[in-house]
């Protein structure tokens, strides 16, 4: 028998989450959980029970929880709220079939690895991270918590990237190079040297154009 889990969110990221957790096929999903859609609502043929008081009120039944927010600043606010309403809830990791990990890598709790992604030789990747389809992180590199990866982003090996932080759309890492805390690496920009924390950074080579508060949206 399949463990039940619940999926938080119910918006587009969701549906992606949702997509990888069905072909992922080692859970159940028996609902979602929203703060700002009603109960009773459907979305993918799931019905939202609730926001995160459902899970202290029916933690017999459900075996795990994932969380499908797309700004890693609002996933680890939704995390801390679950945790702090049931403390013994464990969050599950989802990999889509099509994604690849290799030996030795390691993936935290609460992570997702979507069609395509590349998690390469003894890489360890953070919990609560997202890597979306075709996102690679190549070998010995490390990422911190709540860190993603967006659609064709890239990384050479022994890479770090630090919590909270964003390659976004076809960014690339070559090789060794770390990337601070709440940094964003814009769409399509090629990292060749150290970037630090709380900066926005684009272009080839990347250059820091501007610096981030931690929570500033990038979404």
């Amino acid at each position: 028998m399949k463990n039940n889990i619940v999926v938080f969110g119910a918006g587009g990221h969701a549906k992606a989450v949702i997509d990888t957790v069905e072909r992922h096929g080692q859970y159940r999903i028996a609902g979602l959980l929203d703060s700002y859609k009603a109960a009773g609502t459907d979305v993918y043929g799931y019905r939202i029970l609730g926001s995160e008081q459902y899970l202290a009120d029916h933690r017999e039944e459900i075996d795990g929880v994932i969380v499908a927010i797309g700004d890693n600043w609002a996933r680890a606010g939704i995390v801390a709220r679950i945790t702090s309403h049931c403390p013994d809830i464990p969050f599950v990791t989802a990999v889509h079939p099509g994604a690849w990990i290799a030996r030795g890598a390691v993936l935290g709790q609460g992570t997702v690895l979507m069609a395509g992604a590349v998690v390469n030789s003894d890489t360890v990747i953070g919990e609560h991270c997202v890597l979306y389809p075709n996102a690679s992180v190549d070998h010995d590199s490390r990422t911190g918590d709540y860190v993603t990866l967006a659609p064709g982003a890239t990384t050479g090996g022994n890479v770090t990237i630090g919590d909270f932080s964003v390659l976004s759309l076809g960014a690339n890492a070559i090789h060794s190079v770390r990337i601070g805390e709440h940094t964003v690496i814009g769409a399509g920009a090629t990292v060749l040297s150290d970037i630090g924390g709380y900066a926005v950074a684009y272009g080839t080579p990347a250059v820091v154009v501007r610096s981030r508060a931690a929570g500033e949206r990038y979404l």
